[in-house]
């Protein structure tokens, strides 16, 4: 028993090991075949090579460890049994046949000793059994491990037990005092705004300011640590999260398609769309064209993150997606970031057109594409330091007339 915890220990430590190698083997090929134009642009493939090859020598060492262990459990069993039943038979001869009372009988009857044998050969076989399982057991007891390390990690983001369910937006957005960090960095510091039905607000400022943040904490991607956001007077961290996403529509700055066909990456948007409203989308969206002039149209298949498109294509298939969705508050951002100056202006048009009885928030880096927004806010390192419209601020000469200056309109 002694000697088949020690294995059953070992074996454990070793399965839990090699999982953990596994996982980041699949994450190491995943990194590598992703990021492949950097990886070849860099020459970097040795340094790639090197992790690769270090992760499955240690892998292989692993494995071959555990399958000499596991290996070794059934001829282990077999000679322990054998040792165990060889040591019986030495001491219970002696019993027998050596050692004596003081009247000269046996201090063990043959008799009893041959049932005491048979006893011990019949229990020794299931203890076999169970020796040669309990190897099995302890590798699969850390496979189980790596498994529940995923599942039991807790999801802070949760709906509440009575949640609201809201399908219209009415009123306004308010952003009350809101502190935020990542981990221990201060991202925005009592930062308010109030975001009326039916208009654009624009944020705009450096990068790091917590632009994106607002869009994350918007559609509750993460949690303010002080203070509210509210939709009509109601808390989003009370409404339902199906309902709160149901009215917003986000671009993001990091494009998000799918190994699949254009149809099926734009219907994320809205399930049960007809042909003609994904058409509809893609031509304010400036995507109609060139999404006609593939093989196959809009089942055509775009590859694993739509690998076979452009990336301003690909930003003007997330538009799309957007735009069929068709919710009340859009937030957009860095939408147009991907596109040429030609394609960015057609689809600023386009989607300054939908915007026009719709809440939107956009986040921009060219200030170009929100002069017309009825709210301009400038921040810096979380904190608004200007707001207003393109005019009044330009009149101003503060944070926002030196961003304009910076960059040139055409």
């Amino acid at each position: 028993g002694f000697i088949i915890s020690k294995i059953g220990k070992s074996l454990k430590a070793k399965s839990k090991k090699a999982q953990d190698e596994n996982g980041y083997l699949i994450s190491i090929v995943e990194e590598t075949l992703g990021g492949l134009k950097v990886v070849k642009s860099y020459n970097a493939e040795k340094n790639f090579t090197a992790k690769f090859n270090d992760s499955i020598q240690r892998l292989y060492k692993l494995t071959n460890s555990i399958g000499k262990k596991n290996n070794l459990s059934s001829p282990l069993s077999e000679f322990m049994g054998i040792l165990v039943i060889a040591i019986l038979l030495w001491y219970g001869g002696n019993m027998v046949l050596v050692d004596k009372l003081a009247d000269g009988t046996p201090l063990l009857e043959g008799s009893k000793f041959l049932a005491y044998m048979g006893l011990a050969y019949n229990i020794l076989t299931p203890a076999k059994a169970i020796s040669k399982a309990s190897y099995q057991v302890k590798t699969g007891l850390a496979a189980a491990e790596r498994v529940f390390d995923v599942l039991e990690v807790e999801n802070t983001i949760a709906d509440k037990p009575n949640a609201v369910y809201k399908n219209s937006f009415d009123d306004s957005i308010r952003i009350e005092n809101i502190n935020f960090k990542y981990e221990d960095e201060i991202v925005l510091k009592n930062f308010s705004l109030h975001i009326p039905k039916g208009k654009t607000v624009a944020l705009v400022g450096q990068s790091g300011s917590g632009k994106s943040t607002i869009a994350n904490l918007l559609t509750r991607f993460y949690d303010v640590n002080d203070g509210s956001i509210k939709i009509d007077d109601i808390d989003i961290k009370d409404l339902s999260m199906n309902s709160l996403r149901n009215l917003t529509g986000l671009v993001s700055q990091d494009i998000i398609l799918f190994n699949d066909t254009i149809k099926n990456n734009i219907l994320l948007g809205k399930h049960d769309a007809t042909d003609e409203e994904i058409i509809s989308a893609l031509k304010i969206a400036n995507a109609y064209d060139f999404v006609m002039a593939l093989p196959q149209g809009i089942n055509t298949n775009i590859g694993d993150a739509g690998g076979k498109l452009s990336g301003g294509q690909k930003q003007r298939l997330s538009i799309a997606r957007a735009v069929l969705k068709n919710p009340p508050i859009m937030i957009l951002d860095e939408g147009t970031s991907a596109l040429d100056t030609e394609s960015e202006k057609i689809v600023q048009i386009e989607l300054e057109k939908l915007m026009q009885n719709r809440t939107s928030v956009v986040i921009a880096h060219r200030l170009s594409t929100i002069q017309k927004a009825d709210l301009i806010v400038v921040m810096q390192k979380g904190e608004i330091v200007e707001q207003g419209k393109h005019d009044e601020l330009l009149a101003k000469n503060g944070m926002y007339s030196k961003l304009v200056m910076m960059q040139s309109f055409e």
